[in-house]
């Protein structure tokens, strides 16, 4: 189950069109799980689409660069709508915290790894993945040891998901100098870069926490 006190604050959780997607999916044979699960499909789709853009030119590579955004976008959605429908649809589960987390971690790697690949720098890729799931790592270590969850930035999920989904539609325009792939490069590189800031100022606090009690 999740923890109403203790969740990643999102404005888009007060709309009111969430609101009513989260209310028709509790309304229906859908679980909380299943949401979560759903999520890992969406980011091998963004993955293998980040991938096949890089190696490919023309209409074939901005169909895998909107292919990629679109689910890097769904991979978020089913990321709100899990807890919406967990929470306030009263229908969560008691393994649903194993799926709220595990499919993330599998999402991160699975979406930078594709765009590293794809760029031909596989392990900057691998790279952005890992401290991602380390960002995560800490946050749920503080968890562990009675602390409330640290979603700070300057790259938290939100954050990645935002540098990766502009970076691929600033790459359609790549063509028009004669470029491919410098953008998703830069990108994976901000997101390395910021996922180890994020790793670092979490464990700062989180020491912080644990010294001060």
């Amino acid at each position: 189950m999740i923890e109403t006190g203790d969740r990643r604050p999102l404005a888009s959780r007060n709309s009111r069109w969430a609101g009513a997607i989260a209310r028709w999916l509790a309304a229906r044979a859908v679980t909380p799980n299943q949401i979560s699960q759903a999520s890992i499909l969406a980011a091998a789709i963004a993955g293998g689409a980040f991938y096949l853009a890089g190696q490919t030119t023309g209409v074939g590579r901005i169909a895998g660069l909107l292919l990629a955004v679109l689910f890097c976008q769904a991979r978020l959605l089913c990321n709100l709508f899990d807890g919406m429908v967990a929470v306030e649809g009263k229908k969560a589960e008691a393994d649903g915290p194993f799926w709220n987390e595990f499919p993330d971690r599998v999402a991160d790697l699975m979406i930078f790894s594709g765009v590293g690949y794809g760029v031909g720098m596989p392990g900057l890729g691998w790279a952005a993945g890992a401290f991602a799931v380390l960002t995560a790592y800490v946050r749920e270590l503080g968890r562990a040891t009675g602390n409330p969850s640290d979603f700070s930035g300057p790259m938290a999920k939100q954050h990645r998901m935002a540098v990766i989904t502009v970076a691929g539609l600033a790459s359609l325009a790549e063509p028009l100098w004669g470029g491919q792939n410098e953008i998703l490069t830069i990108a994976l590189f901000i997101v390395t870069l910021g996922a180890t800031l994020t790793t670092i100022r979490r464990s700062k606090t989180l020491v912080s926490r644990l010294t001060a009690r």
